[in-house]
């Protein structure tokens, strides 16, 4: 007697079941991202001193992508943007804004960790499970209450994987804290946890509030040649002659920021966007998810809960977008590329994560670290990189 052959549906039931996750994440984003109410003005970033003070082809793909909604004219960076092939030069890179300083984070970090929260307010921060927060210091702060304990974890070990990689000016502050609500630090705001669908002893995210932002979108172009299925081909120093300046200060910020999500894993930036043109093929003119603009030019990386934890067990959905993209960046900041350089050569990545996580963060016991099995993926996702500015190297040496 012939035995049926099993049908596909079961197998294809898991696949689309194992997918759900990311999808789902991606759609509350979109959600969230229509509900967020404009910020009031505000200065980003910056010392009290500082405010005080008076105020075609390859190359079309990507300079479409970092110019987005820039229509600002300035003259042509004098001399080379580039040094030995493939690093941004020394100029170029001091005149990128500065962002979240280390000294400025930890002083906000202390004040935060010791405030009181005096209200909380929806809208503002994502999500309706989010909260803005007002603290007994004046300052504000975003609360953040995941889904999932897993995507609190992503965005603290993101904001110190940033530490470790030298990109940490780029993200807000962010901090643990424990929801108790007959605890001082929650006293004044117990009615309102009440009502609130945070559970008691949940661990949560405070990101200092950011103020005066404005979106980063990704016009027409990069988006014609994603859909396209056309290849994206790296940016290399023999393209970026005659480019404004305010273009290459940019450009130095997104080479970072490609490569911080590639190594993280993070689904939820411009990664989401392009996996969303197969059904909305105008995404790309839309803003990209989780990033902003300060008005001195700075990128701010927000919201990075989709990282590593959440990210690595999506891998085989969202690697086919995150791969090409890490690819077609060819020029880095040099200070970056060293520290792969170092993190590769010692094998060290998750434990010089794990020794910042935990003499940063106080409560990081409350969320655990990577597995095993994530650490593992983090050193080889930070091998890959250093094969890649390796490539370009050679690439840049026969040209």
């Amino acid at each position: 007697m012939t035995r049926a052959r099993p049908s596909p549906l079961p197998a294809l039931g898991l696949l689309l079941l194992g997918a759900l996750p990311g999808l789902w994440t991606v759609l509350l984003r979109r959600e969230a991202a229509a509900e967020t109410e404009t910020p009031e003005p505000r200065d980003w970033g910056r010392s009290p001193e500082a405010r005080s003070e008076p105020g075609g082809g390859r190359q079309k793909t990507f300079r479409a992508l970092l110019a987005a909604g820039r229509e600002e004219r300035d003259e042509p960076a004098a001399g080379s943007p580039v040094e030995r092939g493939i690093f941004w030069s020394r100029e170029l890179e001091e005149q990128v804004p500065r962002g979240f300083s280390a000294e400025e984070a930890a002083a906000w970090l202390s004040a935060a960790r010791t405030a009181r929260v005096s209200s909380l307010e929806r809208g503002g921060c994502g999500r309706s499970s989010n909260r803005l927060a007002r603290l007994s210091d004046g300052s504000r702060a975003c609360v953040r209450y995941g889904i999932n304990p897993e995507q609190i974890q992503g965005e603290a070990l993101s904001y110190h994987l940033a530490g470790v990689l030298g990109m940490q000016e780029r993200l807000p502050p962010m901090a643990l804290a424990l929801v108790e609500a007959r605890g001082r630090r929650w006293e004044p705001v117990r009615e309102e946890l009440r009502g609130s669908p945070w559970a008691e002893g949940a661990v949560v995210s405070l990101t200092r509030w950011v103020d005066n932002l404005t979106a980063v979108v990704a016009p027409a172009p990069w988006g014609s040649e994603a859909s396209a299925g056309r290849r994206l081909q790296p940016l290399s120093a023999g393209e970026l002659g005659g480019l404004p300046r305010s273009q290459l200060v940019e450009l130095v910020q997104w080479s970072d920021l490609i490569l911080f999500d590639y190594l993280t894993a993070n689904f939820d930036r411009l990664v989401s966007n392009l996996f969303s043109l197969q059904w909305d093929p105008r995404v790309m003119r839309r803003a990209t998810s989780n990033l902003l603009r300060a008005p001195d030019g700075g990128l701010v990386f927000m919201d990075n809960e989709a990282g590593l934890v959440h990210g690595y067990r999506l891998l085989s959905m969202w690697d086919p977008y995150n791969e090409p993209l890490l690819r077609s960046v060819c020029v880095f900041r040099e200070g970056t590329a060293r520290r792969v350089a170092e993190l590769h050569r010692r094998r060290s990545a998750a434990a010089e994560l794990r020794r910042r996580y935990r003499a940063r963060e106080p409560l990081w016991a409350r969320l655990g670290f990577l597995s095993e099995r994530q650490a593992e993926l983090l050193q080889a996702r930070v091998d890959f990189v250093h094969r890649h500015i390796a490539h370009c190297r050679a690439q840049a040496a026969v040209l």
